[in-house]
């Protein structure tokens, strides 16, 4: 194994690419994040609202029905779509076409859910980020592997990864299954720990922001919607994915003389990427 690339500042400012004065909110990218059950709503919340405080223009959100006012009043700036059924996602029909779309926070594990997941991914050929239960309902349906397209990111916590890839009794050993499954499948992994680390194929990138503060719920959740949100703006995957696990550790990092480890929360993530942002610039 090669010595994994860290992603360091220097790394990220070569990446990163400062607004144009002169853009509007039609070229700024339109992300669609796909989320929510019945008492997860929080997490289609936090996906959504970290999307678009990432600089994406346009954010549309597919909830089931009993996310819809909970959506609408708590981020004003999202649109949202909601799915037929009252508790769940049952299908996934957009009219709009966005240009990246991130799916899974607290979608929960219905069967419903599972087969309008695979019908989706059967015909969809925009960028996509995978998270929490889509990962499982993937892992649980390995045939589906198949129907990914290239560059597809997925963003699994220690658990949904060894789900993915099978159980490891070393770091080494972790890292070796993840490439094998990244370079099978085309993928690309962000593998979410302390540190985080990014598997596409042969390279492996080692972030270097973030502390235990982001040990909290909700923290990849937003993670999605980062990502997704510089997926829309025209970042390409493994630069979107690199962007985005450097500033979501860097909210961190930034906020923890105020908050302390204890009560920094995922919202605390939000409230920060402003301050992440302008670090860059």
């Amino acid at each position: 194994m090669k010595a994994p690339i860290l992603i360091t500042q220097a790394e990220i400012q070569q990446i990163y690419k400062p607004i144009n004065p002169k853009t509007h909110k039609g070229i700024q990218g339109h992300a669609a994040i796909i989320a929510g059950s019945y008492g997860k709503i929080g997490a289609a919340v936090l996906a959504s609202k970290a999307c678009i405080k990432s600089g994406c223009g346009l954010v549309t959100t597919h909830i089931p029905k009993c996310g819809y006012e909970i959506l609408q009043s708590t981020i004003p700036e999202v649109m949202v779509v909601t799915a037929t059924h009252e508790k769940y996602i049952s299908e996934i029909i957009f009219d709009i076409k966005p240009q990246a779309i991130g799916i899974g926070p607290g979608i929960g594990q219905e069967p419903n859910t599972q087969k309008a997941f695979q019908e989706f991914l059967k015909t969809n050929k925009t960028p996509l980020v995978i998270d929490a239960d889509a990962l499982n309902i993937l892992s649980q349906n390995k045939s589906w592997y198949d129907l990914l397209q290239p560059d597809t990111i997925l963003t699994p916590h220690p658990k949904e990864l060894e789900r993915l890839i099978g159980s490891w009794r070393s770091e080494i050993e972790k890292l070796v299954r993840a490439t094998e499954f990244s370079k099978q499948h085309q993928v690309i992994i962000v593998m979410k720990g302390a540190p985080t680390q990014i598997v596409n194929g042969e390279s492996v990138y080692e972030n270097t922001t973030g502390n235990a503060a982001l040990a909290t719920a909700g923290s990849g959740d937003v993670l999605t919607g980062i990502i997704t949100s510089l997926l829309a703006q025209g970042y390409l995957p493994i630069k979107a994915a690199q962007l985005g696990v450097y500033i979501h550790g860097l909210t961190a990092d930034i906020a923890l003389p105020e908050t302390g480890y204890q009560s920094f929360i995922a919202s605390d993530i939000i409230a920060n990427l402003g301050k992440a942002f302008l670090a860059l610039d």
